[in-house]
């Protein structure tokens, strides 16, 4: 059975400094889409030679994943748990901040000097309480490692996770790609009964079932195994799904655990020192 729309949500312009920035999920109406919690979309703007890049110096997490999208540009990541690369255009940075670290993404010193595109989506992605104290683990993929499947004509679909032949081994299950459409071109994309869909139209437009999904908006469905696309235009597309987590959420900040109780110790264990040394990656 296919999916219907039942609900559309614009991305809510928040800029960050000089940085263009739309957020469709949290908003009103929409505090999740469990397990995904946090989407901010960067760009897409061009930067000039000799700028300053991307403002996210060291900060810490605990209690979930980041999943960094890099559409155009290029990225460096720091983390004081080891991890550390410029990943560019096409790839992704997979990171699992667990029982916590400290990490820094930004802009590489050949991007500040020379400027160009930009354009990233970040995703935060809960985890459950068993797992919310897992190792901090960092995966860098650079597009050439990225699954990439040609779903209809004109309809390519690049995995990070949950398919077969996607680079990232994810802790939840959980499937995350772009999808990329030709103007006129249609695909099924399929989808289990029971499970969360994330569905984000990243540029162009494209109808769902009948129902526009426009640029910059985030779609939510009725249950189903599947999922009508139609482009109605030149379309990129953030598409995921994943099982449902069912807990409670607590966030503070940097911090995603499910009491009060747990928040307050991350922002102890922070204070004394046990994410590691925010100078050792600090640029």
């Amino acid at each position: 059975m296919s999916r219907n729309v039942t609900a559309i949500h614009p991305a809510r312009r928040d800029d960050i400094q000089d940085l263009v920035t739309r957020r469709p999920v949290p908003g009103p109406g929409l505090p999740q889409v469990d397990p995904f919690l946090f989407l901010n979309h960067h760009g897409p703007q061009t930067y000039p030679p000799g700028n300053r890049g991307l403002p996210f110096g060291p900060h810490p997490h605990r209690g979930f994943e980041t999943v960094t999208f890099i559409l155009e540009g290029s990225l460096s990541h720091l983390d004081t748990g080891g991890g550390e690369s410029v990943v560019r255009a096409g790839g992704v940075q997979w990171m699992t901040a667990g029982s916590g670290l400290i990490h820094a993404e930004l802009s590489p010193e050949e991007f500040k000097r020379e400027g160009g595109p930009m354009e990233i989506l970040q995703l935060w992605l809960n985890l459950p309480a068993r797992l919310k104290m897992s190792a901090p683990h960092y995966v860098p993929v650079p597009a050439a490692d990225m699954a990439e499947t040609r779903l209809a004509d004109g309809v390519t679909m690049r995995a990070v996770s949950g398919t077969d032949g996607a680079p990232v081994e994810p802790l939840t299950g959980v499937m995350l790609a772009t999808v990329e459409c030709t103007a006129g071109s249609s695909a099924t994309l399929p989808v289990p009964a029971g499970r969360s869909v994330l569905f984000y139209t990243v540029r162009g437009a494209v109808s769902v079932a009948g129902t526009p999904v426009p640029q910059w908006h985030l779609a939510e469905f009725s249950d189903g195994d599947s999922i009508a696309v139609e482009a109605n235009e030149d379309a990129l597309i953030l598409f995921g799904h994943a099982d449902p987590i069912g807990e409670p959420v607590v966030a503070h900040g940097p911090f995603v655990m499910n009491t009060r109780e747990e928040i307050a110790q991350a922002v102890r264990d922070y204070q004394m020192g046990k994410f590691g040394d925010p100078n050792a990656i600090a640029r």
